[in-house]
């Protein structure tokens, strides 16, 4: 694979992901808070932590089954923040438009992100505006960023996961990507998928109200369930066994997944978090985001092992084993 350009591979969330960020930006932005490599950065700020984040979405359609770039792009940045456990606070938007975008398609996905705003409990308060000309962009781009406070008791790291960990996921993985793919008309399939697309700032809230012994929360965007696990596996240097007959999957997104040739696993989801909980909170944790509407279909899915250490392993229907490794190239570009 050529390796002297950027490739669409590159913004999977995968291999080249990491690589990219390990080779050219880390060695030149190198500092304490970026080399954590979270969702989004924690910082002291007047004797409380703030927590920083910032996003870009470039979804191809706009609209889509479940959401479009508006609701996309506040649901993402909302949710970064709340996967180190703080309250969304405030949120900044830029817009890259393409001229000759109706201003009725404008209209329809700030109209979005308001209703988002509304729901996640988040205030937008500064933007800017770019028009660029006809070709140099595709339809309409956003990238944003946020703010969040976390309360002083609440500490996730990537790095704390450990051994009798149970691992909880609210729901079915892998509708967004596919409710984006199907919305493309690229392939004869029947049936409509929609995307999670959702804030999942009142869910962690719940979660949090119950348990002082979460040990991390990542939601499962680009590159999916697997890349997630591989990256906490790694920073904790752990095992993960996780259960297939336990892992929710939609039947249309699993058959549209065995017709096209793609793992579930690896779709990326934007209303999904997994939860890393010591085992003896578990049930509690999962007792309490089954009341929730974003978590009534939440499940445990697996447990964190000593070994082997740093890797990801599936627990198959008929009882054997296969290593989840990270995604290798990528299957869908702008999906997010």
């Amino acid at each position: 694979m050529n390796k002297d350009k950027i490739m669409l591979a590159h913004g999977a969330g995968g291999k080249l992901s990491i690589e990219l960020v390990r080779e050219v930006f880390l060695p030149r932005f190198d500092n304490r808070i970026l080399d954590a490599l979270e969702d989004s950065a924690v910082f002291e700020a007047d004797g409380g932590r703030l927590d920083f984040t910032t996003d870009a979405f470039v979804v191809k359609p706009l609209f889509f089954p479940g959401g479009d770039i508006g609701t996309l792009s506040v649901c993402g940045t909302v949710n970064d923040l709340c996967m180190m456990g703080a309250k969304p606070l405030y949120l900044s938007a830029s817009f890259i438009i393409e001229e000759g975008l109706p201003i009725e398609t404008l209209d329809r996905v700030v109209n979005s992100m308001k209703l988002a705003a509304r729901d996640a409990g988040i205030s937008i308060v500064a933007g800017d505006t770019k028009v660029v000309e006809k070709g140099a962009a595709d339809n309409l781009f956003i990238t944003t960023a946020g703010v969040g406070k976390i309360q002083d008791d609440v500490n996730l790291s990537s790095s704390s996961v450990a051994a009798g960990d149970a691992v909880i996921i609210n729901g079915f993985i892998g509708d967004h990507e596919m409710a984006v793919l199907l919305a493309r008309g690229e392939f004869d399939l029947q049936g409509e998928v929609k995307s999670d697309c959702a804030p999942l700032s009142g869910l962690v809230a719940a979660i949090l109200s119950v348990s002082r012994k979460i040990k991390c929360m990542r939601d499962p965007t680009r590159g999916g369930l697997a890349t997630v696990l591989n990256e906490i596996a790694g920073a904790s240097r752990v095992g993960i066994i996780i259960e297939e007959d336990k892992i929710p999957v939609r039947e249309e997104v699993r058959t549209a997944c065995d017709l096209l040739g793609f793992d579930p696993l690896y779709l990326a989801n934007e209303g999904k978090v997994v939860v890393f909980v010591d085992g003896d909170d578990a049930e509690k944790v999962l007792e309490v985001m089954k009341t929730h509407p974003l978590g009534k279909n939440s499940v445990i899915i697996g447990e964190v092992v000593q070994e082997p250490e740093s890797r990801v392993l599936l627990k198959t229907s008929i009882k054997g084993h296969r290593v989840v490794g990270l995604l290798s190239g990528e299957q869908f570009p702008r999906i997010c």
